[in-house]
């Protein structure tokens, strides 16, 4: 093959896979055109919900009774520190290892205990929290389909929305779940 035949085939075969890369790019674009988007908050919406104040009030009550019985143990601990101190002075080699163990077992029982009802709590908000959680994703849904969305991202996560092309959907879920929220404050992007 001379040269000028290969320079004008590799010529058409560019112009081709370029023909084909641009048809592909314009097609992909025509189909984002058509793609319908909304916006929600569903924490924003939550916190509006009567439901929510209620969830908020136990876990305060149960947060207190928690840590009224952490700071029952902390005082026990600290009754055995001063004791242990006091002691001290009197307790032979070994006693005073026993003691110090028995502090330390101790401690760390109260600080597996703290631990252990934090986990409990955490999994008790999400257990009362789930029914709220479920109300909203599922208005969600249905003005979803309602207003012909193809997806609905988190509003908190988004930096900037052209509302010709994007729909805010807070207020159409805070009607459908029946609660009146702060309008400003639900139709702003951040």
């Amino acid at each position: 093959m001379t040269r000028m035949k290969k320079h004008t085939m590799k010529t058409s075969i560019f112009s081709f896979l370029s023909a084909i890369l641009l048809a592909g790019l314009l097609s992909t674009n025509a189909q984002a055109q058509s793609i319908q988007i909304g916006y929600a908050d569903p924490e924003i919406i939550i916190t509006y919900m009567p439901e929510y104040q209620q969830i908020q009030q136990q876990m305060a009550i149960e947060y207190r009774t928690g840590q009224e019985a952490l700071q029952a143990l902390a005082e026990d601990f600290q009754e055995r520190v001063d004791r242990y101190q006091r002691q001290q002075p009197l307790l032979s080699e070994e006693r005073r290892a026993e003691r110090e163990a028995e502090l330390a077992t101790l401690q760390q029982e109260i600080q597996n205990s703290a631990a252990a009802k934090d986990e409990e709590l955490a999994v008790r908000q999400d257990e009362l929290m789930a029914p709220l959680l479920q109300q909203v994703q599922d208005a969600i849904d249905a003005i979803s389909q309602e207003k012909g969305l193809d997806i609905v991202v988190r509003s908190p996560a988004l930096l900037y929305v052209n509302p010709k092309r994007v729909v805010n959907i807070n207020l159409d879920i805070a009607r459908s779940l029946g609660i009146e929220v702060d309008e400003d404050e639900v139709s702003d992007v951040n």
